[in-house]
C-alpha cells in the first residue's frame, strides 16, 4: 500500500505508473485544485484511488493516512519553480516546509511504521566553496527561497527520524528531464524552441549542472521503497554527467541540426529574474552513496535521453498541429 503526494506532477505520475505496473495498491493525495491535472494519470487512473487532502491542512493529512493505512508514503508534493519563489516566498515556505512538517507528524501519529520517502533537491546545497561533486554531508547553503523551503524540510525530516522515530528516506535529486507537457524547464525549453525554429536564450552559459532522465529518477524511488537499508538515509541521486548550459544547448543543436540563433548571457523576454546576482555556478552531485548502498546506477546516457525527449516532443507537436 503506497500513498503519494504530488502524484499528478511530472515525477509523481511516472512513479505511479511504475507502481501500478508492479502491482502495488496506490493511493494519491489530491487537493481539490489538482483534480484538473489528472491528465498525467489518465492511462492508469482506474488503478489509483484518490484521497482528498492538502499538505497545508494537518487534519486532512491525518484523515487521509488513517483511511488508507499506508506501508509507504512517497512525498513529492511541493511548489517547485525556483525563480518564481523570489516573488512568492511565503507560499513556498507554507507548502514545502509546513506541508512537510504536517505530513511528518500525521505519519508519526497515524502510521508510525510507515516508510516516508521524501523528495529534497540538489538546490539545497546552493553556494559551495569548491566546484567539485557535492557529497551528502556538505553544508546546506540554499540560494533561493525555494532552496530554503526545501532545505528546511529536508532538515525537519532528518530531525524527525531521530526525535520521533520517523522511518524516513530523503532523496536529493538533480535536474531531471523527459517532460512532454511543460516547457519552462531548461532541457524542454531548448528542445521545443529549436523544434519551433525560435531563438534560444542561454542566460548563464558557463554554469554547470547534472541532468538525469526521468526513468533513472523513478528507479531511485523504487529502490528506496524496496530496500530497508534506505531507512534513515539521505541520498544524492545524480548520473554524474556534468555539462555547462551552453554545451548542453550545442549538443541539442547538433542532434536537431539547428541553425537558428543561440543568444548567450541573456534570458528570454519576460523571464523571471533572480533577486541575487550570485547565482549558483556549479551544482553537481556525488551519488556514490546510493550506488553503494542501494545499487542505483543511471541506465540512460545524456545523449540517449536527449534523443528520446526530442522524439517525444516531435510526436507531441505533430499531434497538436493536426
Amino acid at each position: 500500500m503506497v500513498l503519494l503526494t504530488g502524484a499528478t506532477g511530472f515525477i509523481g505520475s511516472k512513479i505511479v505508473e511504475k507502481l501500478v505496473s508492479e502491482g502495488y495498491r496506490v493511493y494519491a493525495l489530491l487537493r481539490h485544485a489538482s483534480h484538473r491535472d489528472l491528465k498525467n494519470l489518465s492511462h492508469v487512473i482506474e488503478n489509483v484511488r484518490f484521497i482528498d487532502g492538502d499538505l497545508t491542512d494537518y487534519h486532512s493529512l491525518e484523515s487521509a493516512i488513517e483511511d488508507c493505512d499506508p506501508e509507504t508514503i512517497i512525498h513529492l508534493g511541493a511548489m517547485t519553480p525556483v525563480r518564481l519563489s523570489f516573488s512568492n516566498p511565503l507560499s513556498y515556505l507554507r507548502v514545502n516546509l509546513l506541508g512537510t512538517a504536517n505530513l511528518v507528524h500525521a505519519t508519526v501519529e497515524k502510521a508510525p511504521k510507515a516508510h516516508l520517502i521524501a523528495a529534497s533537491t540538489a538546490e539545497v546545497y546552493g553556494w559551495q566553496p569548491e566546484a567539485e561533486p557535492i557529497k551528502e554531508d556538505a553544508p546546506l547553503r540554499p540560494s533561493s527561497p525555494y532552496g530554503v523551503s526545501k532545505s528546511a524540510a529536508d532538515e525537519y525530516l532528518q530531525m524527525a527520524s531521530k526525535v520521533y522515530g520517523l522511518r524516513s528516506t530523503v532523496l536529493r535529486c538533480n535536474n531531471t528531464y523527459g517532460r512532454v507537457d511543460e516547457t519552462r524547464f531548461f532541457v524542454e525549453y531548448v528542445i521545443t524552441n529549436m523544434l519551433g525554429g525560435k531563438p534560444v536564450y542561454v542566460g548563464a552559459p558557463e554554469h554547470m549542472r547534472d541532468y538525469m532522465f526521468v526513468e533513472d529518477h523513478v528507479a531511485a524511488y523504487m529502490l528506496a521503497l524496496k530496500n530497508e537499508k534506505a531507512i534513515g538515509q539521505v541520498f544524492n541521486v545524480s548520473p554524474g554527467n556534468p555539462i555547462s548550459n551552453i554545451e548542453l544547448v550545442r549538443r541539442v543543436a547538433k542532434l536537431l541540426n539547428f541553425k537558428g540563433s543561440i543568444i548567450t548571457k541573456s534570458y528570454p523576454p519576460g523571464y523571471p529574474t533572480r533577486s541575487s546576482k550570485l547565482d549558483t555556478e556549479y551544482i553537481v552531485l556525488d551519488s556514490s552513496k546510493i550506488r553503494k548502498i542501494l545499487g542505483w546506477a543511471p541506465s540512460v546516457t545524456l545523449d540517449d535521453g536527449l534523443r528520446r525527449t526530442i522524439k517525444m516532443w516531435k510526436s507531441q507537436m505533430e499531434e497538436t498541429s493536426r
